[in-house]
């Protein structure tokens, strides 16, 4: 029979399961990835905000992106690096610290996709409207967009956290590389019918509302580009629309994964590996996507460079 600790302020991670002979090359790389994503966007915000050239809408907004990834693995990536190098039984987490980094890696997912859903609205507005641009996306919209992103996605966030705090727990184990909701909920012997709804919910409508800002936006978009001659703004157009379109289906595309395997038990290590490279993957790649296909970017990226190397032969 199994034993039970009822509200135990200590809970138990179970974390990757790796052997002996690879616990150091999985630790190099998850800690090399965490390197280059904080270089890479913490890079990317200093870029923008020291460049007057890129105090533009479209930067602006893109640089809530590279905040959230920040935030996003600073929570989750030490205690997962600290974790692998533990055994098993001393993979230890007050309660506390587990609904911090359950909540704050719910923030992370959530705010992706309404950050790319604001980011689409500017594309839409710059291609389809490019007249009225300066006077819509003015300081004062792009700071509105902004709050409204972190704003939804906080609201969503904390009735999902708050359902789940309210259980009483009967178990310890935590069967995830971190803590996230539906592993916290899982720990009590509770009905949690209502959880297991609004999550749900809050899956189908975050994904419904994203997916469907995407498709409206880019078969207008489209509709734009097969009308309009302008050869110029069709390649614009096409630049920043697929730098956009390319950031937002490797974020879906990892997020979907991780939140089916959920569903099946059986695959519990494939669903551990899904949950760490929807970190990984999208901080490393959001910075070098956007970096590569930014005119603006690669122009600063080179003076900079340019200025180093003339240094020392002065």
């Amino acid at each position: 029979m199994e034993n039970y600790t009822y509200n135990s302020l200590t809970l138990q991670l179970e974390g990757l399961k790796v052997t002996k002979v690879s616990v150091y090359p999985v630790f190099l790389f998850l800690l090399l990835s965490y390197i280059i994503i904080m270089l890479a966007n913490v890079g990317i915000v200093v870029l923008v905000f020291i460049d007057k050239s890129l105090h533009q809408p479209m930067y602006l907004l893109f640089c809530n992106l590279p905040v959230n990834d920040i935030v996003g693995n600073s929570i989750t990536m030490p205690r997962l690096l600290s974790d692998i190098l533990q055994p098993p039984s001393e993979r230890l987490i007050s309660y506390s610290e587990c609904v911090v980094q359950a909540f704050t890696t719910h923030m992370f997912g959530t705010t992706s996709h309404t950050v790319l859903m604001i980011m689409a609205f500017d594309r839409y507005v710059a291609i389809c409207n490019p007249l009225r641009y300066a006077a819509i996306m003015t300081n004062k919209m792009v700071i509105k967009l902004t709050v409204s992103a972190w704003g939804v996605a906080l609201v969503l966030v904390g009735i999902l956290l708050g359902l789940t705090i309210r259980l009483n727990r009967c178990r310890t184990l935590i069967s995830n590389p971190f803590c996230d909701n539906a592993s916290l909920f899982k720990l009590s012997c509770e009905n949690v019918v209502i959880n297991n709804m609004y999550g749900l919910t809050f899956t189908v409508v975050l994904f419904t509302s994203s997916i469907g800002s995407m498709v409206l936006t880019y078969t207008k978009i489209t509709v734009i580009c097969l009308t309009n001659k302008n050869k110029s703004l069709n390649s614009k157009a096409l630049k920043t629309c697929s730098t956009h379109l390319s950031v937002y289906l490797i974020m879906a595309f990892c997020g979907i994964v991780f939140i089916t395997l959920h569903r099946f038990p059986q695959y519990s290590d494939y669903r551990k590996l899904a949950a760490i490279l929807f970190h990984i993957i999208p901080g490393c790649l959001n910075p070098v996507i956007y970096g590569v296909q930014s005119k603006e970017i690669r122009k600063f990226l080179s003076r900079f460079f340019q200025t180093r190397k003339v240094l020392p032969s002065l």
